[in-house]
């Protein structure tokens, strides 16, 4: 099993002209945690898919992973395009059967049982699976009036709604024919296996591994790590 984190991103979102995955957060930058969060057993490696010309990855010190942590500079301008360039960089070293974890480069949080309990449920899986949070607050369904506003369209049901997270694990061949034959806007790889007409497993995961998005997110974060007690080391 290998671990992949697409860190290719700009994270505009951020208001921060430093790419997220690049932000100071408990002592180390945002990325980091997250490499940190994959690098458990059965992961044997953990492959990090930077853009091209990225010149920060190695101004940082990523010697708590030696050998088992690889950039790849192979990034591309959506995840798709980065998760399925990440997964022809290392075809040598994967085998089509082997699982892959797809994990957020932005979720430095993402506890340890979570993984455990991913890799339990899915790994005798025929098609594999996802982290994901149930719904609990009401969704209302948008849409704009004459005018421009938005209002109200619609109330859904929340009780077969749920958020996607990460890490997504499926095995390296059946991902990379989603992605490669995926149409439209595909923002995770569950989605690009679901249009092969296949039903990823839903893993009941944990408010705690939460993306990093907007700016408020990091102070988030921050609270997290520091109750578990995992600032710089």
């Amino acid at each position: 099993m290998i671990a992949l984190l697409p860190a290719a991103g700009s994270g505009s979102r951020m208001a921060n002209e430093r790419p997220k995955q690049y932000l100071p957060l408990a002592g180390r930058p945002v990325l980091w945690h997250a490499v940190r969060a994959v690098s458990v057993p059965p992961v044997r490696a953990v492959f990090v898919v930077l853009a091209p010309g990225d010149k920060t990855f190695a101004a940082f010190d990523w010697s708590a992973f030696a050998g088992r942590l690889q950039p790849l500079f192979c990034g591309g301008a959506t995840r798709r395009d980065s998760v399925f360039n990440g997964l022809m960089a290392v075809r040598d070293e994967v085998n089509p059967d082997d699982w892959v974890l797809v994990h957020d480069a932005a979720r430095p949080c993402l506890p340890a049982h979570d993984v455990a309990q991913l890799v339990k449920e899915c790994e005798r899986d025929e098609i594999g699976g996802l982290l994901a949070f149930p719904v609990a607050e009401t969704v209302k369904k948008a849409a704009k009036d004459e005018a421009g506003a938005q209002r109200v369209a619609g109330t859904e049901d929340r009780s077969q709604l749920w958020l996607a997270q990460t890490p997504q694990m499926f095995r390296a061949g059946l991902l990379a024919r989603a992605l490669r034959e995926a149409k439209g806007a595909v923002t995770d790889e569950a989605g690009a296996v679901e249009q092969l007409g296949l039903r990823p497993r839903l893993v009941a995961g944990s408010r705690e591994n939460i993306k990093l998005t907007y700016a408020e997110d990091m102070a988030i974060a921050e609270s997290i790590l520091a109750r578990r007690g995992k600032g710089a080391q």
